[in-house]
């Protein structure tokens, strides 16, 4: 690889930084002049781009679909696939033209249920943690969140380039939301169920062994943090499903499922029974609509050791949440 040293780098000042922040205003700008039609459109040929030309993953992404859903033939595994692609191009052009969505947008384009679940989880006084997952466009309910004024913290992770984070990160202060890092975020994540606030949860991502407990999702061992669980109960905050599917016709529906009790105490035990219960919703949304998953995501990257048990410990459990 040619030597980088002494160029500026993407994440600070000098010239790359202002090129990278350049292109982001220029495709920014593109997206907000596109309809919702025209932007849904574009978004299903990046997709097509990604999946067919580009062929990121892909054959890596027909496995994992193959393992998960034996029972499907080999045409439906490539259905899937294709829908996966076509989400994610849809999704990376809706995430550019966020500015341009208002109140009018949502009562148009977006089918709320289940709000009273979260309102009366709220009246509780001891916020609520949402669980998604990168469903459909899991960004949505956030800024949903923000336009009904409902009190949102995002556990996020940078993104880059650099400068596609600066403007990320400035849209949902626009929709009123605020995130904390998911490294070392455990106190101040306490911090804001305590303020009794929404906290939004992704928990279908890969962690790391020492990071992690081992709970079983698609019959297979999946390293998962724990920290849900432990937030649920050391706050005594319920745990609500949320999940935003994309419709046929283009439109949303954002569904808040029945709201999950705090486990009743902190044993390693009862906070793996926990997650594995937590995993399981998260199986059952990805169940009923494969094609919106993120399948390129190395789910199943991290596996228990040899001479070690499926099922790990809940201590560290602060460490890597997101």
């Amino acid at each position: 690889m040619p030597s980088l040293e002494g160029r500026p780098a993407l994440g600070g000042e000098g010239w790359a930084w202002e090129y990278m922040k350049l292109i982001i205003h220029i495709l920014v700008a593109w997206g907000m002049r596109l309809s919702f039609e025209r932007a849904a459109a574009w978004g299903r040929r990046l997709g097509w781009w990604i999946g067919t030309v580009l062929r990121y993953r892909r054959a890596e992404v027909l496995e994992t679909i193959r393992r998960c859903f034996p029972e499907k033939s080999a045409a439906e595994y490539r259905i899937v696939a294709d829908g996966m692609y076509e989400n994610l191009g849809q999704t990376i052009m809706e995430t550019l033209r966020f500015d341009a969505l208002d109140r009018e947008w949502m009562e148009r384009h977006v089918d709320l249920q289940g709000l009273a679940i979260a309102r009366e989880a709220l009246a509780g006084g001891k916020g609520a943690i949402m669980l998604s997952a990168h469903l459909g466009n899991f960004q949505l309910p956030g800024m949903i969140a923000g336009f009904l004024g409902l009190p949102v913290t995002n556990i996020t992770k940078s993104v880059k380039p650099a400068a596609l984070n600066e403007h990320w990160q400035r849209v949902r202060k626009r929709f009123g939301l605020k995130t904390v890092d998911r490294r070392g975020s455990f106190r101040a994540c306490l911090a804001a169920l305590k303020s009794n606030e929404l906290l939004g949860f992704l928990l279908d991502q890969n962690m790391k062994r020492k990071e992690g407990i081992f709970v079983e999702f698609f019959g297979r061992p999946a390293c998962t943090t724990p920290g849900m669980a432990l937030l649920s109960v050391m706050a005594g905050s319920p745990v609500i499903p949320v999940f935003c599917w994309r419709r046929p016709d283009g439109n949303y529906i954002i569904e808040i499922l029945p709201a999950l009790p705090p486990p009743p105490d902190r044993d390693p035990e009862t906070i793996q029974q926990a997650t594995q219960a937590y995993t399981a919703v998260v199986e059952s949304a990805i169940r009923r609509h494969p094609d919106q998953w993120i399948w390129i995501h190395r789910r199943w990257r991290t596996q228990p050791l040899p001479e070690c048990p499926p099922a790990g410990k809940a201590s560290g459990a602060s460490r890597g949440m997101d």
